[in-house]
């Protein structure tokens, strides 16, 4: 099977690094057009020339914007009104006991990991509807379903994420446009990367061990019993955004190695 996305447009939230940036690399190398978003202007001109090392021919974009407001959101859509492919994948995790999560910190998450998903989705969406073709695509976790105890309030966004993305496929009931979400696990991306280096640091072990007890300690259903490269995950999202996945719509994909003990 060869994936074409040549003459299609893909918006990827949080694109300069880790899952996002490894979405990118898959949807571009499929001869989409991208659009590369991220915090700072210096992340997103990096992320352009390392794209552009692999891919010299490919047509990038690059949008400095926090997505966690609606004047964020607000920013890329104007820069980009209109796109086939949308990819909401920024998002923020932090590990916090339940008891000192602060309200604060309830609020951001679900700004950064929802309503960034909500504010692109209901406009890049509608004009997906008009042409009548179109990808939506919700990055959840399997957190959604196997909420951790030591990051509830990300687990809960991700729940929410899933939500979203079954009712906007119902929305769009009829059309030619898809709406999934896909579900990884634990991924080698720059966030978690951080995460297993500080606590290999704290105890005394070696980032390879750390990532093994990790694996063990916390994920022990994982069937694949490690954690997963980027381009695993991104390689499902590029699928999702091909016209080969046409009838593949209100789904929850998993690329988390088998960590949710179901088989539904």
């Amino acid at each position: 099977m060869r994936i074409d996305l040549s003459g299609k447009k893909a918006v990827v939230s949080g694109s300069t690094a880790g899952i996002g940036f490894g979405i990118v690399q898959g949807l571009a190398a499929a001869g989409a057009e991208v659009v590369i978003t991220g915090r700072t202007r210096q992340r997103v001109d990096q992320a352009i020339e390392r794209l552009k090392a692999d891919l010299p021919d490919v047509t990038a974009h690059g949008v400095e914007a926090d997505l966690g407001t609606a004047e964020g959101c607000q920013a890329l859509i104007d820069a980009h009104p209109e796109a086939d492919i949308l990819v909401n994948n920024v998002g923020i995790f932090r590990p916090t006991p339940f008891f000192d999560i602060p309200d604060e910190d309830w609020e951001q998450f679900f700004q950064v990991n929802v309503m960034s998903a909500v504010r692109l989705s209901r406009h890049y969406a509608q004009g997906m509807k008009k042409r009548d073709w179109g990808r939506v695509l919700f990055l959840s976790s399997e957190s959604a379903l196997n909420i951790p105890t030591e990051m509830v309030h990300y687990g809960m966004t991700k729940s929410a994420v899933q939500s979203i993305s079954r009712g906007l496929a119902k929305v769009l009931s009829g059309t030619k446009v898809t709406v999934n979400a896909v579900l990884p696990g634990p991924t080698r991306s720059e966030g978690v990367g951080k995460m297993l280096h500080e606590m290999a640091e704290e105890k005394g072990l070696s980032e390879q061990e750390m990532e093994e007890r990790f694996v063990k300690e916390n994920r022990p259903t994982s069937i694949i019993q490690r954690v997963a490269d980027v381009e695993e995950v991104a390689n499902m999202v590029v699928y999702l955004a091909s016209p080969q996945a046409s009838a593949t719509t209100g789904a929850a994909l998993r690329v988390e190695g088998g960590i949710v003990d179901t088989m539904a």
